[in-house]
Formats: structure tokens, sequence, C-alpha cells
């Protein structure tokens, strides 16, 4: 589970939406600032990069000596960085994500760095990222904290009173000197957000795929509980992992039989094993680092991103264009009633909704495959993820290049 925090904006947005019939005891609350960016590789700064069907390393800018706990080695890098884009509001958040091929002798570096009114910020890394393992240690960079901002695992937070009202990407990739292999970015951006406090959130209008269902397969974390115990303890702890699997099958693109052979032979689903695994985060020591689960999914030829939702009704959205949605939340005991549990951070795949607009989940914190689709009560599904003490609306959205994502929120920036 990946524990929480939200920081607050002093930009309050007032919704005026109508609430349906079931919110008229819960009090008014303002909306998030959230915008997503998808990057343009063909502006900005290239050192050693092309950009052809995304952004490849093409010669070396320079080496560099990277040490980890798999000792000391020299790489050759490329480099990229984009110009600096301005984020609309004053931003409290943001949160990087790719989807990349990194081939064995290869790894890349994404980096961010905000403008607040006293200037630029210096460079944050927002994560190590490798698919495979023996070059690098997998990794999110902890202990990265100054006067303008701080890193929390794969978040870039604003100090108090200093928001960023724009950034900068910057992406490296590296390879072994003098080999001809070619990492290349297919995807990356930015999600910029300003999430208010809010205890309660009132339950949004819908409608638009009320009584839809996805076919999503169903896995549970918890049938692989002390499993592989070396990546986060084991299966218990797999939420972000299980999910991801979840919607890869979905979509058709599940590790192959010989990819997941290490796997125990009596294990029901390894592909969960398999998940967790490559998504594991070495500092972090869990497989709930966000953006490592989209560029997971990228390995498997997938779009994805990371971004925040205002509400239910924009992932009907999604739904109704044939997406499952994963999302993040926290929650006590006994506030998602149906859940049976509570967690400090839970990641879910929202596969539909009743013909009453409540929400159909697959919660991989059931006891087998067949419980885990669960139907929970729009109101409360709603408050425990995007209140102020949960993630504030955060979601993975994957899906195949070539499968279209629908229209955003009109009059609002767009935040996929």
């Amino acid at each position: 589970m990946r524990a929480l925090t939200v920081f607050l904006s002093t930009l309050l947005l007032v919704t005026t939406a109508p609430a349906p019939a079931g919110a008229a005891n819960r009090p008014a609350a303002a909306e998030p600032d959230v915008v997503y960016h998808r990057a343009g590789f063909s502006s900005g700064t290239a050192e050693g990069t092309t950009a052809a069907d995304g952004l490849s390393f093409t010669s070396p800018a320079g080496t560099v000596s990277h040490t980890d706990a798999l000792g000391t080695k020299t790489w050759e890098y490329a480099r990229w960085t984009a110009p600096e884009r301005d984020i609309g509001f004053a931003a409290t958040e943001l949160i990087a994500s790719w989807t990349a091929d990194v081939p064995p002798g290869s790894w890349m570096q994404v980096e961010l760095r905000g403008r607040n009114t006293e200037g630029l910020t210096t460079w944050y890394s927002l994560g190590r990222w490798a698919y495979v393992e023996g070059d690098i240690m997998r990794t999110s960079v902890p202990g990265q904290s100054d006067a303008d901002a701080a890193v929390n695992v794969d978040t870039l937070a604003a100090a108090a009173g200093k928001p960023l009202s724009a950034y900068q990407l910057r992406l490296t990739l590296y390879r072994t000197p003098g080999s001809s292999v070619t990492p290349r970015v297919r995807t990356a951006g930015v999600m910029a957000s300003s999430v208010p406090e809010r205890k309660k959130v009132p339950v949004s209008p819908g409608g638009a795929a009320w009584g839809v269902e996805l076919p999503v397969p169903r896995r549970s974390q918890n049938v692989h509980s002390g499993h592989y115990p070396e990546w986060d303890g084991g299966g218990q702890a797999w939420c972000s992992p299980t999910s991801t699997t979840m919607v890869l099958g979905y979509w058709d693109r599940w590790p192959s039989a010989e990819e997941t052979a290490w796997v125990d032979p009596s294990d029901p689903n390894p592909e969960v094993d398999h998940a967790a695994r490559y998504t594991y985060d070495h500092a972090y020591e869990g497989a709930g680092n966000w953006p490592f689960n989209i560029a997971y999914a990228g390995r498997y030829g997938m779009d994805g991103f990371v971004t925040r939702l205002r509400s239910l009704t924009e992932l009907e959205q999604l739904v109704k264009a044939g997406i499952p949605v994963i999302t993040s939340q926290s929650f006590k005991k006994g506030e998602l009633p149906g859940a049976g549990y509570g967690t400090d951070g839970h990641l879910m795949t929202v596969i539909g909704f009743t013909a009453g607009g409540d929400v159909i989940a697959n919660d991989p914190a059931s006891p087998s495959n067949d419980a885990v689709r669960r139907v929970y009560s729009r109101a409360d599904f709603e408050n425990v993820w995007l209140r102020s003490s949960s993630s504030g609306g955060v979601v993975y959205v994957i899906h195949p290049p070539g499968h279209a994502l629908p229209a955003t929120t009109p009059g609002l920036p767009a935040n996929w």
C-alpha cells in the first residue's frame, strides 16, 4: 500500500455543479485545480537525442559515473530538456509519468524543476527507471528537500507558501559505453495540481456510464500473501501491481509464459507476482510507485499516465470510452461500506457503474479472485477518493496507443 500525502492549495475554486439526489446533506466543497500536459519532443533542447517516434538516444553527450547497491558503473548519456511550461494556476504538486523502451544495458532518469515567485528551483529526480534487473537499482530518489520543494517518492511537492507557476521536464537516457543500445521514451507527461482542503466531497452528477460494466479480469492480491517477501513483504501489499495487472489483462497484454517462468508453478496467477517484481522501487521498498506502474504497462506496448480527476462524472467518460480506471484512496474501516477494511493507501480498478450510478470496482483486497468484484456507494466512494486526506483523485489511465481518449471536461484545463 502507498501512504498518501496531499498538499493543500490556497487557491480555491467553488463548484456550482448541481448535486443529484442523496447529496443534500453534503456541504459544498472546492474543486481541485489540475492540468495534464503531454510532452512534445520536437521542441526543447536536445543533447544527443532525436525526436522521431518518441525520443531516442542517437549519440552520447558525455559520460557519467553512477553508484548504487550494484556497484559503480560508467554510462554514456543523452538528454532532452523541455521548454518551460506555464501551469495556469498556483500548483502545489507535480507528478511525471512516462512509457519507454529501455532494453538491457540502458536506463533513464526523469527530473523536474519548477518556478515560484523567487525564480527557478533546482532539478529534482522523480525516478530512475529500468525494466530489467542488473544494470541499476530501479528506484525513486529519497532525501530531496530544500526551501522550495520536496520529493515524496514520485511526487514533487511545493514548500508551504511557495506554489509553482511553471515547470520544466528533463529526460536523460543512459546506455553502456560504446554500445548500440537505443533507449527510447515513447510518451511522457506531467500532471500539475492544487488540491483544496475538504473533509467531505459532494457526490457528483453523472449518467454517461450508468449501466456500463467492462469485462476486466479479476485478480486478488491476497491470494499472493507471503509470496516473494523481498518485494514489499508479499501479495498483501501488492494492490498497485495487481490493479495494473487487471487492466493489462483487459487489454490482452499480460506477460508471456516465458517471462513468468521464474514464478513458482503453484502460483495461481504468476502475472501478478511478475508485476510486483518489475514495478518494485528499491528506495521506497514497495511496488506502489505510481509512475513505475505506468512505465511497467508501457513495457507491454501500452500508453498511460498518472493524473487527477475532479469527479466520478469525469471518470464515467473514460469508462464509457471503454477504459477502466485505477483509483487511489485511503479510508478508515467503515468509511467505505462493503470494503470491510481500512487503509492508509490502496489502489483498485473502477470497471463500471450500476444502473443507479454506484461504482463497480475490482478491489484486489479480496480473499479470492471471485470476490474481487465489489459495488460501492457512489457517494461513499467519491468521498474517500477525492477528499484532501486521501489522494485527491489520483488515477492511472492505461490504454493502447490506438484507443482514443474521450474529450475532457469543457471549460476546464485538460487533465488527460
